[in-house]
């Protein structure tokens, strides 16, 4: 018998069967043979919220939760942070590789060429309510690039794939930076060629009467890290979104939309805003013991703490931790990165969060950043999706290549009525009685 097998026993007929192991997995489909007679359709698994289930082969992101590891394409994000800009990740998620200094200059002139907006879609966008929310405007804005790219559905044409995955990165922002202007009643602002993904990103926010934007450096880089770590982070919520809806054959612009939709719950993308919740709400420093007793009592959540997939610190936090110190360089220090500092200190050293392996992860610092810097929490999940989108569009791509994808569509277990008799009208319980 092979060893990479595992051998099952069907109590109930008594008969024994060998599926193969690959990967670390059995197929699923192989336990549909596992049956009690003929009429059986098969046995299946029950996941709920995918807790153990592979959907895809993917080499794009690999994360070892209990190690703390996060990679892109085989690099460790710290390193990636250290040495490499934005869209030089980019290139990479997609295309496997770090680019030459050759493919790099031509990648980025290319994201450059695609800045800029339909001025209909402008229009669109000033049609939003003066008080919507940045988030909602960037998912409607995104799912109507579809009608200003009709061509955009030729999704097996990989050449224009790559173009609307060109226009999509380059657009992100530009759509991103119109909402939070709407949202503060300022005039739009247009890309500047001139200037780098996230200097520009930052023109377009806050350019007000002077002729030539100038960005802080230490900021712009700061954002330019900030958009590395939130560029991928394997099969998430988001991410799942994206490839469950691309496996329908929508075209990019309305999987990103709904990618984006996903990511805009506070589970998701909106973790951070509630850190900043909580930090708000314990007050000081000082606070922060009795905060801790309180969740240790069961009253509330350690917001920023935890995560599905990390078991220990996430990698991610640390690299933000340490680029919260230069933001607040130039900015001023934030009272509440004080707080933080102390609550993840208590944290650490206690054996309630110790054992139940709580550890900060990204949500934790990022929105102290991004309020440092002066964006409102309704933008923080904008700022999320901004690069996740480069994440998404590299997962979309990989499904669309992968032979083995069809249109996604899970099973259910039934747990209703079996066949019912129809009742009259008159002769029907009112529903609260009956229950």
């Amino acid at each position: 018998m092979a060893q990479d097998t595992l051998t099952i026993t069907d109590n109930r007929t008594k008969q024994t069967y060998n599926l193969p192991i690959e990967h670390g997995t059995i197929r699923a489909m192989d336990l549909r043979q596992i049956k009690t007679g003929p009429e059986d359709f098969g046995l299946m698994t029950y996941d709920p919220a995918f807790m153990n289930t592979a959907s895809c082969r993917s080499s794009i992101t690999f994360i070892d939760g209990d190690r703390g590891i996060l990679r892109y394409r085989g690099y460790p994000i710290e390193v990636l942070a250290e040495h490499s800009t934005f869209l030089e990740v980019a290139y990479l998620l997609l295309f496997g590789d770090l680019p030459t200094e050759h493919e790099l200059k031509d990648w980025v002139g290319e994201i450059t060429h695609h800045t800029m907006l339909h001025e209909t879609t402008k229009k669109f966008m000033e049609g939003f309510r003066y008080n919507a929310h940045p988030m909602a405007m960037l998912v409607s804005t995104v799912a109507a690039l579809s009608t200003v790219y009709p061509e955009a559905k030729d999704i097996h044409d990989p050449a224009n794939r790559l173009h609307q995955i060109k226009r999509l990165i380059a657009k992100i922002p530009s759509i991103a930076a119109f909402a939070y202007r709407h949202s503060v009643g300022f005039p739009y602002v247009y890309p500047d060629n001139d200037l780098s993904y996230a200097e520009n990103f930052m023109n377009m926010l806050w350019k007000m009467v002077e002729p030539k934007y100038v960005a802080n450096p230490v900021l712009a880089r700061a954002l330019d890290i900030l958009f590395i770590l939130h560029a991928d982070h394997e099969q998430n919520c988001s991410a799942n979104a994206m490839r469950c809806v691309g496996s329908s054959h929508a075209d990019p612009y309305l999987t990103t939309a709904a990618a984006a939709a996903a990511l805009s719950g506070p589970l998701h993308g909106g973790a951070n805003e509630e850190v900043l919740k909580m930090l708000d709400e314990i007050g000081s420093k000082e606070n922060v013991p009795a905060y801790i007793k309180k969740i240790k009592e069961g009253h509330g959540k350690l917001m920023g703490f935890g995560h599905r997939v990390y078991k220990n610190y996430d990698p991610r936090a640390k690299v933000i931790k340490w680029t919260a110190e230069r933001v607040f360089e130039v900015t001023g220090r934030n009272p509440k990165l004080d707080i933080a500092l102390e609550l993840e200190r208590i944290a650490l050293e206690d054996d309630y969060f110790i054992k139940r392996k709580l550890y900060p992860n990204v949500d934790f610092y990022s929105g102290i950043i991004y309020q440092a810097m002066g964006f409102r929490p309704e933008m923080f999940t904008v700022l999320f999706a901004i690069p996740r989108t480069v994440g998404w569009l590299a997962q979309w791509q990989e499904m669309l290549n992968d032979q083995e994808q069809k249109i996604a569509r899970p099973r259910q277990v039934w747990t209703g009525y079996e066949v019912r008799q129809f009742v009259p009208m008159g002769k029907r319980s009112p529903i609260a009685a009956a229950r």
